[in-house]
């Protein structure tokens, strides 16, 4: 299982044998992989693992001797967190109901029931050794209180033998016979030493910690790499960008434009390489036939390991960043696309470079970045470089790099009208004639498709009376002329065939779910929809995807897309995901295919097809806007005349809320001062329970749709209000609240509804279910079916607007759900919103489980 501790305490460059070790036996770690590994930490902070909320034992990691954690406030909220939840009157424990050595664990098993954890619950041993490594964090800090304070407490704890030497207990205990008395009072009873004495751990820190309060060590001396100065200040990072012509012929073009730069063949005898070389290089590491090392698999290299210069056999070389190879992928294709990820990229360098030098980027200008004709630099690229020039970009540092020596750079059918032979069945020699006559490049790929489907791409079509023209073959070369048209819904639907896949979509998978994102592909409901919850090897999470997506090919490969696209935001911006769980990608592509249709007013499956064509830079800003929870609309926007793409030209723009805030959107605005009533008022008339408010007034003209879309936003993406997974533990009382696998069981179980729209509105009946457990009830009483609870909100809805003479379309309802279509465009609060429904079907629905002597509910 993951863990804080594992991932805080990995090192980098260990020499296996020491100081008579070589450069043979050195460890080397891809710096990719330890920012990863820094990010995941990060992530996980202050918890220690899915099932722990806490763990004493960070303190070796936020402190000496790892000092893993650059950010100083993570480090003060990690050790507040450890002291407020673990520490008593001997030590810490090590987490929240560790059954170790306590009374009620059962010494006989090596397991715990998950039922059983509740025994354990303050009741769990202390550990004096944590008080020693905050003695060590004090020194370290120069904070003298907190030296005094530990030592003070050790001194209280400690064994003194009859020879006057101190020892360190392994742990302290509460007697089996006052087990109960420290349930009702934790930390009121006096406890036991149990275990080891002396525990060889705790007291060789226990040493280490009085020679540094007294002064015989200094702090240096037990951190020789001086990690202990990780959270003070650093110089912004400079990043070194190299551009660099393909060919003369771009040189010149950008010449034309006074811009100088190095063509590829200027600059010998370095080199320079795409990352996939590198890549390969890499799996030379560690392989031995003596030993059966087979070496390192092989691995995407990120931009930190291309960032730098390599000495390789006596050459230098030079990698270009991973974004930039059009071998794998066809996202390089979109010159747009290349400047966001490139910004994205020099942010990432900024932010995550910790070796000494600068980062060196090479970026080449390539013939796919001319205009159509091939006559000039693509106005985006051209933009690009100039603001490399002037030194800054998209918040980054620049300073343009030259290399002063020379390197060497190394289902149509029936619009088809397709052939058949004596028997009825398809010609496919003569489908392979009727592909020289047609006229475009989709038909071309459609005749392919079938003779991939019927022959095998190794089928030898023998075009034209030459051999070895295989369907594969055939394809590649259809997929290069997409890409110079760039039709994005062709070059997909080839990748498709062709099994493409993006080089970094494990590493992509592995970022999300590294940061506690779980990723379900294909459409629900389950088993067609597939859950990803641990990292896979690419080629199994590849046909994972495929299998998912059916007959689908195309959304096989847009599914790829969009987790590099999540992938990338969770690095840059992971505060667009918070409070989602899991990320369900079928639903997302589904949402994104719906706001099209909403917005260029045209059918589902001409906003499908315009979701296949945007480009690459279109469709991850478009998943921005959704992700971001902010207003926006899609427009059609004009094409240059001289463009050939078939693409569509959509602008997208962010829209104002309409006067709702996002804290409104999720339904939780001044809803407690809004719930109010008397405990054993009579139910019978819930519209004198309607909360005040002035949103209610806004007419449905000026609003119509918005909720009702907001709702299946959200609930695609399984967005929920903040803190609702610790409120909705207040109820159950399940796990510990904190815990990221009690959380993942809640969106399990409303993952099981299939529409977003109802998900959303079930989670707003929680989330007004919770404010129950600020009331003083030790127990509801039985079971409550949060649906009913919604469709009686629903039906009080529709009460009203009868009482106000509504009638036909207005009280229709979703087939699905049986909600009426009003109720799911209701804003949440107001007096008319779905949250004041709700609250008055909770008190109806309630109302004979609840006491009946009278206090608020609020």
């Amino acid at each position: 299982m993951l863990s804080s501790w594992g991932t805080g305490l990995s090192i980098d460059e260990l020499d296996l044998f020491g100081a008579h070790g070589g450069h043979k036996s050195v460890i080397h770690v891809l710096p990719d992989e330890v920012e990863h590994c820094q990010s995941i930490l990060y992530s996980m902070l202050p918890r220690a693992s899915t099932s722990k909320e806490i763990d004493a034992g960070l303190l070796s990691i936020i402190s000496y001797p790892a000092f893993a954690v650059e950010d100083l406030n993570l480090v003060n909220v990690t050790k507040s967190e450890i002291i407020s939840k673990l520490q008593g009157r001997y030590g810490c424990c090590r987490f929240l109901r560790d059954g170790y050595k306590t009374p009620r664990e059962d010494p006989s098993r090596l397991h715990y029931d998950p039922a059983e954890l509740k025994l354990f619950e303050n009741i769990e041993c202390e550990w004096p050794v944590f008080w020693t490594y905050l003695l060590i964090d004090g020194v370290f800090n120069e904070d003298k209180i907190q030296v005094q304070e530990y030592r003070e407490a050790l001194e209280g704890i400690l064994i003194r033998e009859k020879n006057g030497i101190v020892l360190m207990p392994e742990l302290y205990a509460v007697p089996p016979e006052k087990v109960d008395e420290e349930y009702e009072n934790p930390h009121s009873v006096d406890r036991v030493p149990v275990g080891k004495l002396p525990h060889l751990w705790g007291q060789s820190l226990y040493v280490l910690s009085c020679l540094l309060a007294e002064g015989f060590l200094a702090a240096g001396e037990i951190d020789p790499l001086n990690r202990r100065f990780s959270t003070g200040f650093k110089p912004d990072v400079v990043v070194q960008v190299t551009v660099l012509a393909e060919s003369n012929q771009v040189k010149n073009l950008l010449q034309e434009h006074g811009i100088n730069v190095q063509s590829i063949a200027d600059i010998h005898p370095l080199r320079v390489q795409p990352a996939r070389i590198l890549s390969n290089l890499y799996t030379m590491l560690g392989r031995n036939k003596n030993m059966k090392l087979s070496g390192r698999p092989h691995r995407h290299i990120g931009v930190l390991g291309t960032s730098k210069l390599y000495v390789i056999r006596n050459q230098i070389f030079a990698f270009t960043p991973q974004f930039t190879d059009q071998h794998h992928f066809y996202l390089a294709l979109d010159n747009q696309m290349i400047v966001e990820m490139l910004k994205t990229e020099l942010a990432y360098l900024t932010s995550c470079w910790r070796m000494t030098g600068r980062p060196t980027l090479t970026f080449p200008i390539t013939h796919t970045m001319l205009v159509d004709d091939g006559t000039d630099i693509h106005p985006a690229v051209l933009a690009t470089i100039r603001k490399l020039e002037d030194g800054y970009f998209g918040g980054t540092i620049l300073l343009i790099f030259f290399f002063f020596i020379h390197l060497c750079y190394q289902d149509r059918e029936n619009v088809l009208h397709l052939p058949k032979d004596a028997h009825g069945d398809l010609d496919c020699r003569k489908l392979v004639e009727q592909l020289k006559e047609c006229p475009t490049l989709h038909d071309q790929a459609d005749i392919l498709y079938i003779l991939l489907i019927l022959k095998g791409a190794d089928w030898d079509t023998e075009l034209d009376g030459q051999y070895g023209v295989t369907v594969h073959c055939l394809l590649n070369e259809l997929y290069r002329k997409a890409g110079l048209n760039q039709e994005w819904g062709l070059i997909r639907y080839i990748s498709g065939m062709l099994k493409k896949r993006v080089e970094v979509l494990a590493e992509a998978c592995t970022d999300l779910l590294s940061h506690h994102k779980q990723l379900t592909v294909g459409l629900p409901p389950e088993p067609r929809e597939k859950i990803i919850t641990t990292p896979l090897p690419p080629e199994e999470l590849t046909d994972l995807i495929y299998e998912a997506s059916g007959q689908d090919i195309s959304i096989a490969v847009l599914t790829q897309e969009i987790i590099m696209y999540l992938a990338m935001y969770v690095r840059s911006q992971p505060s667009l995901f918070v409070e989602m769980l899991r990320l369900r990608i079928g639903l997302i592509i589904q949402v994104m295919a719906t706001e099209l249709a909403r917005s260029l007013k045209c059918s589902g499956e001409e906003a499908s097809e315009s979701l296949m064509n945007l480009s690459p830079f279109d469709m991850k800003n478009l998943l921005h806007h959704i992700l971001s929870g902010k207003e926006f609309g899609v427009e059609r926007s004009l094409r240059p005349v001289d463009s050939s793409s078939s693409s569509p030209a959509i602008s997208i723009h962010e829209m104002g809320h309409s006067g709702a805030t996002k804290t409104e959107r999720s339904g939780i605005t001044k809803l407690k001062s809004e719930m109010k009533q008397v405990r054993g008022s009579t139910p019978s008339s819930p519209t004198s329970t309607s909360p005040t408010g002035s949103s209610g007034d806004t007419s449905w003209g000026d609003r119509k749709g918005q909720w009702l879309r907001r709702r299946r936003l959200d609930g695609a993406i399984n967005r929920v209000p903040v803190g609702f997974y610790e409120k909705v533990w207040k109820i159950l009382q399940k796990m510990t609240p904190c815990e990221i696998k009690f959380a993942v069981h809640v969106e399990s179980v409303l993952n099981h509804v299939p529409q977003p729209e109802y998900r959303q509105l079930l989670v707003e009946a929680i989330l007004v279910l919770t404010f129950l457990s600020d009331i003083e009830v030790n127990s509801i009483g039985g079971i409550i079916h949060v649906d009913r609870i919604v469709h009686m909100a629903n039906d009080l809805f529709l009460q009203e607007l009868k009482s106000f003479g509504a009638t036909g379309s207005i009280l229709e309802k979703d087939v699905a759900t049986g909600i009426c279509h009003f109720f799911y465009d209701s804003a949440p609060s107001g007096a008319y919103g779905t949250m004041t429904y709700l609250t008055k079907a909770i008190i109806i629905y309630l109302h004979d489980f609840l006491p009946s002597t009278g206090c608020a509910m609020q």
